[in-house]
């Protein structure tokens, strides 16, 4: 079963990669060799930005700036961190390895073209019970995840030192198959409820013959919710429905797991073992827990600061829908909207575009969710809803 929007499909490669301009990278700190990691999606020529949060514990850095009334318009990079408040020292790795490349915000005017800010906002993930408490991301991570983002935009596939880069293009039918998913960047240490969590990405292209024909929106999100990821009466993902072109498929599931009503009486029995499925929902599994989703939206349309607002808002909807329940009082749920303009005339999108624009972002969040949870790998202990559900 599948929703389909507009007649959507999934880009070539399923992931932020499909948006022109923008490029993603990850590195784990420590060089590679620790427990929690950062993800970064530059836009090395900018891109229009907006936040908005629906959390009540949130962990960020620049958000005032991105509201619409405000004076910058744009962002040159975003950052998904591990480490609580910690990780956002990795923002600054990120700000001096575009600064080194020339990419920032020329506060003195075109005439001081050497005088650059880059404009870098980025949300937290708390991660620190899973792996070390005192392995976090630092500057040097948030230099090597940039690095490595930034080579994917120039198509140089290559990472800085301690990154990897997100591929370009996909295996055939739009399945994603170059998207890095599951247990990297700053997904490395999520959870989600009580299973692996993950970072995950989806992304749609509008058809020809819509408002918006040849239009991309794509999302990077890293899943590590208070809230729980399946629904407790069959077993399966809350968002599984959103599926496009087969795209879970890829994750070796039976085509009765991802098109049927439930897991079979051998997964809900598993998932009963572990203690993971219930038929309500408890004051326990409501009680006060650190844990946040967060994500950017990122669409090659042009629109407005207050445009990219909604987007945000917009895609909070698909947060929702595959978590429940969503944006608690300790949750730190963060959405960021991207839009490069690099489609199109330069014109603001109008408003049927706008609703257009707003629905596939709900959709699309809540896919890549479902590539999160479904690509994560057993770690630290915490097993993931795919290797408990199989059996392995």
């Amino acid at each position: 079963m599948s929703i389909e929007l507009f007649g959507c499909q999934p880009g070539p490669a399923n992931s932020l990669a499909d948006v022109a301009g923008i490029g993603v990278g990850h590195a784990m700190c420590e060089d590679g060799a620790g427990d929690s990691g950062v993800t970064m999606i530059v836009a090395p020529k900018s891109a229009t930005a907006s936040v908005d949060v629906r959390g009540g514990g949130p962990g960020t850095r620049e958000t005032d700036l991105l509201a619409p009334h405000n004076t910058v318009q744009a962002v040159h990079a975003i950052g998904l961190c591990g480490g609580s408040a910690f990780g956002l020292d990795a923002l600054t790795g990120a700000m001096a390895e575009l600064e080194s490349r020339g990419i920032g915000f020329p506060v003195l005017g075109p005439e001081h073209p050497d005088k650059l800010v880059p404009i870098v906002p980025g949300a937290v993930i708390f991660d620190l019970l899973l792996g070390r408490w005192d392995s976090r991301p630092d500057a040097a991570t948030g230099a090597a995840a940039t690095a490595a983002a930034l080579g994917t935009v120039a198509g140089d596939v290559a990472g800085g030192a301690g990154g990897v880069a997100e591929q370009g293009a996909a295996g055939q039918g739009g399945s994603g198959q170059g998207a890095l998913n599951g247990n990297v960047g700053a997904g490395l240490g999520a959870s989600a409820g009580a299973l692996k969590g993950g970072f995950g990405q989806a992304s749609a292209v509008f058809p020809e013959g819509t408002p918006l024909a040849g239009v991309t929106v794509a999302v990077g999100i890293v899943v590590n919710p208070q809230g729980a990821v399946f629904d407790p009466a069959t077993g399966l993902p809350w968002g599984i429905a959103a599926e496009l072109n087969g795209e879970f498929s890829r994750y070796g599931l039976a085509d009765g797991l991802v098109d049927g009503e439930s897991v079979g009486a051998e997964g809900v029995k598993r998932l009963k073992s572990k203690n993971l499925l219930g038929t309500k929902i408890t004051a326990d599994m409501l009680a006060p827990k650190l844990n946040t989703t967060i994500g950017v939206v990122a669409t090659d349309a042009p629109l407005t600061k207050a445009q990219a607002k909604r987007l945000a808002l917009a895609g909070h909807d698909g947060i929702a829908r595959a978590i429940r329940p969503a944006h608690m009082p300790m949750d730190g749920d963060t959405l960021f909207a991207m839009a490069t303009g690099e489609h199109g005339s330069g014109a603001a999108v109008d408003d049927i575009g706008m609703s257009l624009l707003s629905a596939v972002a709900a959709n699309t969040v809540e896919r890549a969710i479902m590539h999160a949870v479904l690509a994560a790998e057993s770690a630290f202990g915490v097993q993931s809803w795919r290797e408990v559900v199989k059996g392995t």
